[in-house]
């Protein structure tokens, strides 16, 4: 019981000391795939243009006419020339090569989608219903002059009286 923390730990570090070991394998080969004319990027960041490569430096040119000396172990990334040509350059790649993308989700539904009916938020009248509401004016018009022809015919004090009470000329009752 006493060597199960001990055989734990041992394994963890076999376990890190491995991962370890292949990321160094794989930024040799990373490396080995430099060549002049290459862009690649330092590890602190800067971006240059191989020029020569020794056993263990490297000459990059980082801008035209300046050229700066690094360990290889320095280099951080070797990078495509798209990539290198995007980012130092800013040339976009050509669009025929990229798939179309559109701009919103109406392209992805279905075309045949049945068209739906507009619905006419004018606030233009017709013809048939600007004479249906002369109609309607006219009528109420009408009602209320034979309203006060009745409370005139009755009398000022009931005609007060029918007018709030919103009788029409039940005079006779009272």
């Amino acid at each position: 019981m006493t060597l199960l923390p001990f055989i734990v730990l041992i394994g963890a570090m076999f376990l890190m000391t491995r991962s370890a070991k292949n990321k160094q394998r794989q930024a040799a080969q990373m490396r080995d795939q430099m060549q002049p004319g290459t862009g690649v990027r330092t590890i602190g960041g800067m971006y240059a243009t191989v020029k020569e490569i020794n056993d263990d430096c490297v000459l990059l040119e980082v801008a035209p006419g300046v050229h700066c000396i690094f360990a290889k172990n320095a280099i951080g990334a070797v990078l495509e020339d798209e990539e290198y040509n995007r980012i130092v350059h800013g040339i976009e790649p050509d669009d025929s090569e990229l798939p179309a993308v559109p701009d919103d989700a109406s392209s992805l539904t279905e075309a045949e989608a049945p068209a739906e009916k507009k619905i006419d938020l004018g606030k233009e009248k017709t013809a048939e219903a600007a004479e249906a509401a002369e109609d309607k004016a006219g009528k109420s018009a009408e009602k209320s002059e034979e309203k006060d022809a009745k409370a005139d015919e009755a009398g000022p004090a009931e005609a007060g009286d029918a007018k709030r009470d919103g009788k029409q000329g039940d005079t006779e009752a009272k």
